[in-house]
């Protein structure tokens, strides 16, 4: 006897496999890694031996191969099966678009409405930099980033601010490593509830920006007690003033691997912050 519902297979339809959906391994392609948790982008794919591989590049640079197996992938936390990318043509299979940090492009999506919670950064360098490679990324979360001109009154500024639950603070500080005047002034607000204080290494955020971007073999260092824009556009024999010299330095930035990951896991922690429930 069978039953109508199951089939002639007798398998309950709750207990059928779906199949993944067929991705695109298209270059930079964000997706992770099932069995490994690894996360990156894609750079290449591959025919070996063994079957198809892809090669995927994590935010810190670092490259790890994994075989194209069915669902083996997650793309947005669903599982995927990636395809090799088909070649020319106008049905060739695509991956979907991604913004300039990675994350994967809304199409069409109207910018939210500016929430209550706001992300703080020094100057307006920093901005700059900030919504060049998130700009897509806050706008679809609503979050507005505003530039400080340094922070020598956090602790006033947090104050007004009036953080709460529905309407935190973060701030992002240029230089906060240990004994800098801008740790002692982070130290005084680490405290308080729903703020959130991170920084980088970097004496500034030109720094952040990855030299071979830039087109240089490094940052050079700067004498203390020079200013360093100014002593940075000496040693590299720019005849621009520090201001022009920004805009050649934000012009060479285009997505996410332009940035050092040092900065880049610090934004992200408070876009995270900002609109965590």
């Amino acid at each position: 006897m069978r039953s109508r519902e199951y089939g002639p297979d007798l398998t309950p339809p709750w207990k059928k496999s779906v199949p993944a959906p067929e991705v695109a391994a298209e270059p930079d392609l964000v997706v992770e890694e099932v069995s490994t948790g690894f996360c990156g982008a894609v750079v290449r794919c591959e025919k070996t031996a063994e079957g198809l591989t892809v090669t995927l590049e994590d935010r810190f640079g670092k490259h790890r191969v994994f075989p194209m197996e069915p669902r083996g992938f997650l793309l947005d936390g669903k599982p995927v099966t990636l395809v090799r990318p088909r070649t020319g043509g106008p049905g060739a299979q695509r991956g979907p678009l991604l913004s300039a940090s990675g994350s994967i492009a809304v199409q069409g999506a109207r910018a939210r409405v500016a929430r209550a919670g706001r992300i703080y950064v020094e100057g307006r360098h920093d901005a700059e930099l900030v919504e060049r490679v998130w700009g897509h990324d806050l706008r679809v979360e609503g979050i507005v980033v505003e530039y400080l001109e340094g922070i020598d009154d956090l602790p006033a500024i947090v104050a007004a601010f009036s953080p709460g639950p529905d309407a935190r603070l973060g701030v992002l500080v240029d230089h906060l490593v240990a004994g800098s005047k801008e740790s002692r002034l982070a130290s005084q607000v680490s405290g308080v509830a729903d703020v959130l204080v991170v920084g980088h290494p970097y004496i500034d955020v030109w720094e952040a920006v990855k030299p071979s971007s830039v087109g240089i073999p490094a940052w050079p260092s700067v004498p203390r007690g020079q200013d360093w824009k100014t002593g940075v556009c000496e040693a590299l024999g720019w005849r621009e003033t520090t201001g022009e010299a920004w805009q050649r330095i934000l012009a060479s930035v285009h997505t996410y691997k332009d940035v050092e990951p040092a900065l880049l896991g610090r934004v992200e922690e408070l876009i995270d912050f900002v609109t965590a429930p």
